[in-house]
């Protein structure tokens, strides 16, 4: 019982907003002068003392010693209830106790004012920057996209419509949030790491940097944007969208995880088009999301250990309808291996298929992949 009460307690401190909030709460205090609260409720605790004291004088019990202080203790009590609007009105008979009493109520209603100011003003402030992008994603296992273009608008309606249900954060320099109400805009500098940390880089699955345009020097900035999460998080993986080939070689120096020549890609798929007919449009819808069939890296059950590609592929097919692309193993890629390939513990998939299914997504792993045979 303790072990899941604990549990629950973690996973609510652990929730998006109050993270956000309590982002927002050490952004507003951190400049705070601190000696201000301790003299508030030093003279709060003065004023109560000194009300407790002027009705014991009036209306306590001088019999005796014991009874004076009990007294004290009892109107002290009082004091500081009716400063928070519950004391009992019936708890003083004379013209000063009354007075006193008075007195603290409206003491009491000031300070009730000024909490409540403080926490309607706290509200305005964490809404206004929020919707400012001035704000802490509080995310966790998300994508933060780094940039703003055409291809990054493209690359979040992907996400935003596949079967991995996975939180989006946007970082970018705008005065509104450009990729929609599904996405958590950060306003700030790809290159910045507070801006990164704000968008909750430490704690991402992946990131993905996209030039803000098609020149040199949008390269050099996602170079830097890349040496950033490295310095900051380098167990992030990081995929590239990089507009002059040229540059792939200082991506590979920064550690990027994936790079993409999106020119190149286009390219050659544009080449072997113009040879075999309807091989974009298919290549499209396998590598989109939506209808038709798509992509999908998974894990294999470990009963598939021990099989041979072609049981393997009759078996996806059988029983998952979907169809065998590659292995992927140690990092490595095997596209359409000798015969006698077998399975191995920690090998994976890459297949297409229309969904999911009973299939589970392949855990996200940093480690470089290149293609073999």
């Amino acid at each position: 019982m303790r072990l899941r009460a604990r549990g629950l307690v973690t996973a609510l401190f652990a929730a998006p907003l109050l993270r956000r909030i309590g982002y927002h709460v050490q952004v507003m205090t951190r400049n705070v002068d601190k000696t201000f609260f301790v003299r508030l409720f030093a003279g709060l605790f003065f004023v109560v003392l000194v009300a407790a004291l002027g009705v014991n004088a009036f209306e306590g019990d001088r019999s005796s010693v014991g009874g004076w202080f009990g007294d004290l203790g009892e109107n002290f009590y009082w004091g500081v209830t009716t400063v928070m609007g519950a004391g009992d009105s019936s708890h003083v008979t004379s013209v000063v106790g009354f007075v006193i009493s008075w007195l603290l109520v409206l003491f009491g209603v000031a300070i009730v004012a000024t909490i409540t100011g403080a926490l309607v003003g706290f509200l305005i402030d964490f809404l206004l920057k929020e919707g400012q992008g001035m704000g802490a994603s509080g995310y966790r296992d998300h994508i933060v996209v780094c940039g703003w273009n055409s291809t990054a608008r493209e690359l979040i309606a992907e996400l935003d419509g596949d079967d991995y249900d996975r939180k989006i954060v946007l970082i970018h320099e705008a005065d509104k949030n450009p990729g929609g109400p599904g996405v958590y805009f950060v306003n700030g500098d790809v290159t910045s790491a507070d801006d990164l940390r704000r968008a909750g880089i430490e704690e991402a699955m992946a990131a993905v940097v996209c030039p803000a345009d098609a020149s040199n020097e949008a390269d050099m900035r996602s170079i830097l944007t890349v040496m950033a999460i490295e310095s900051i998080a380098p167990q992030v993986r990081t995929v590239v969208e990089v507009n002059n080939p040229a540059h792939v070689e200082h991506f590979r120096r920064a550690k990027a995880d994936e790079i993409m020549v999106t020119s190149r890609i286009a390219s050659r798929l544009l080449a072997r088009s113009s040879l075999y007919p309807g091989l974009a449009e298919l290549v499209t819808d396998i590598v989109s999301g939506g209808e038709g069939s798509e992509l999908y890296r998974v894990n294999l059950p470990d009963e598939y250990i021990g099989l041979t590609i072609d049981e393997l592929s009759s078996k996806l097919r059988s029983e998952h309808k979907a169809t065998l692309l590659a292995i992927g193993r140690g990092g490595r890629a095997f596209v359409n291996p000798h015969p006698e390939f077998r399975l191995e513990i920690g090998d994976d998939a890459l297949v297409v298929a229309e969904s999911l299914g009973t299939l589970e997504p392949m855990d996200a792993d940093y480690t470089e992949t290149s293609p073999a045979t």
